[in-house]
């Protein structure tokens, strides 16, 4: 496109949503983003008072949201970096005034109203919530690159489901996992996953130099990996982690193979998968990912081990989770709904 495109963000003080704007101040096809306050960023007028990293360039000010403000400044898409309950709410009237809307939170990522009950949603028409679900785009875009060009409702994945559904769907989809026998998915990340907001399980004295599992059989993003993969509920093991360090993600996968067979194999199905995706690297048997290989950077890495009588593997899958698990991605989707190159603005 030769015509730069003029996006707003809801929620820039958060950790993805800071990352959000970064990207898209620096992405050439794009204006300097609109930010709108929320809540608690009322009490300020510029998002430097937050991130004194981003000063400069004119500032990045935060407006008072109308839906007038949005159609004089001929907004292409909305970014929403919110609480689940806020893009709920926000999005049915977005849509509705034509407004493309790239979703970061977990609102309109599910299908299944079982797989969707654990956010509990109270919706004000549950007709208009039950189409818009039924539209939204799951924003993988290694997987539904096609349906996210059109898009007009964006659901980007979460961060979990990201490296898990990436590592395992090459291989589910060939027919080469043991479905029946169950995979077994142990993840961990960075505390920023868990969001701005300190608890007291999330602060610095009570994570460092510990390590812990949470929400066992009750992650959020569970729902997204059955649906996503094809898989059901009791084929699924996937329990979270909390590391002591600030980013990253490494999720380490189980899972038995329905034949017995080769490391070339394996790993010529993971690049042929992949092929012209600019944003999955392929590791194979030679070198497992770690966290640091990915980290800062909008890229997946996928590696595994194979069992010395080839029925039996461990795939290593490590992400960004405030990119490739959040904002990079979103801008990724943006970079395709679009029309730009998947890697702009991501460099």
């Amino acid at each position: 496109m030769e015509q730069k495109i003029q996006s707003a963000v809801f929620g820039a003080t958060g950790y993805s949503g800071f990352e959000l704007v970064r990207l898209l101040a620096r992405h050439d096809g794009a204006k300097k983003p609109i930010l709108f306050g929320r809540n608690g960023d009322s009490a300020y007028k510029d998002l430097s008072e937050v991130y004194p990293q981003i000063a400069g360039n004119g500032g990045f000010p935060f407006e008072s949201f109308s839906w007038q403000r949005m159609k004089d400044a001929g907004v292409d898409v909305l970014f929403l970096a919110t609480p689940h309950e806020f893009s709920r709410e926000l999005v049915p009237e977005a849509i509705s005034r034509g407004f493309r809307v790239i979703d970061l939170s977990g609102a309109w990522r599910l299908k299944n109203s079982a797989n969707r009950a654990v956010y509990k949603f109270e919706d004000a028409d549950a007709a208009v919530a039950e189409k818009l679900n039924h539209d939204a785009v799951y924003g993988l875009p290694e997987l539904h690159a096609d349906e996210i060009k059109k898009a007009a409702l964006l659901a980007n994945p979460g961060c979990y489901s990201t490296s898990i559904i990436l590592a395992l769907a090459p291989w589910v989809q060939a027919g080469f996992v043991d479905v029946a026998h169950g995979v077994i998915c142990d993840s961990k990340s960075g505390v920023s996953g868990a969001g701005k907001a300190a608890t007291a399980k999330t602060h610095f004295v009570e994570v460092d130099g510990d390590f812990a599992a949470y929400n066992v059989f009750g992650h959020r993003h569970t729902g997204e990996i059955l649906e996503q993969l094809g898989l059901d509920g009791g084929s699924l093991q996937f329990t979270p982690h909390l590391l002591p360090i600030p980013r990253g993600i490494l999720s380490t996968i189980y899972v038995k193979l329905a034949n017995p067979m080769t490391a070339d194999e394996l790993e010529q199905s993971l690049r042929s998968f992949y092929a012209g995706k600019p944003w999955v690297r392929i590791f194979g048997a030679a070198k497992l990912p770690q966290i640091k290989f990915s980290r800062n950077t909008n890229y997946c890495d996928i590696g595994f081990s194979l069992s010395p009588d080839g029925t039996r593997a461990v795939l290593v899958s490590c992400i960004d989770n405030l990119l490739k698990g959040a904002a990079g991605q979103a801008v990724q989707n943006m970079n395709l709904m679009f029309g730009f190159d998947e890697k702009a603005g991501l460099q």
